[in-house]
């Protein structure tokens, strides 16, 4: 039933009803995954490893297919705070896209506790009265979740095999990845800084 439901949201916003944009959290680390890579016959690949793990790094972006990605960085985990902080971002733009084209937002997303929080069911006449709505995903389906793909790429190929010093040094190399692959697909990226938040360690 969902997927139906998701099929015919698409056929929507084929027609011009309403922008669908694709919501997922992901994490990384200071040691990246190694990819395939070519190398000199008889030769083994060898990537030094860094003296420690660190702290992850999560990100939350949504992706408009073929149009942006917009993103938010954070070393502290993506809490219910954080997530509202980021769709209150996305409502504001929902609300000037309406006023602009007569398109509703509609953001797909999975299950995630953090989606669905009493923090967040509480704010949800707010975003709506902005024109931005949310679909939520079947359990288990992240293959119909669009942004799925990205996180992907990001991991096999823009960092895959790279080993970072420290923090500071993967976020920089995270965002340069976003940006990089954005600008290739001739897309725009956006990033939201999370440092007015209290009591966290977010990004500024």
């Amino acid at each position: 039933m969902k997927k139906r439901d998701l099929e015919t949201l698409k056929r929507y916003e084929e027609e011009g009803w309403v922008r669908l944009k694709y919501l997922d959290e992901s994490g990384f680390c200071l040691w990246s995954p190694v990819s395939y890579t070519y190398v000199k016959k008889g030769k083994q690949k060898q990537i030094n490893q860094t003296k420690k793990r660190g702290k992850r790094l999560n990100v939350i972006g949504v992706l408009e297919k073929g149009k942006s990605f917009e993103y938010g960085l954070s070393v502290s985990g993506i809490t219910s705070e954080t997530y509202i902080k980021f769709i209150d971002w996305q409502a504001e733009k929902a609300e000037k896209h309406f006023q602009k084209t007569g398109q509703i937002t509609v953001i797909i997303q999975d299950n995630y506790s953090v989606h669905k929080s009493q923090k967040i069911q509480e704010k949800e006449r707010e975003w709506q009265e902005k024109k931005l709505e949310f679909f939520f995903l079947s359990a288990y389906s992240p293959e119909l979740n669009e942004i799925e793909p990205e996180w992907h790429q990001l991991k096999a190929h823009e960092l895959a095999g790279r080993m970072f010093e420290d923090e500071y040094d993967l976020i920089q190399a995270v965002i340069q990845a976003i940006e990089d692959r954005n600008e290739r697909n001739d897309c725009t990226s956006e990033r939201l800084r999370f440092n007015a938040l209290s009591n966290s360690q977010e990004l500024s």
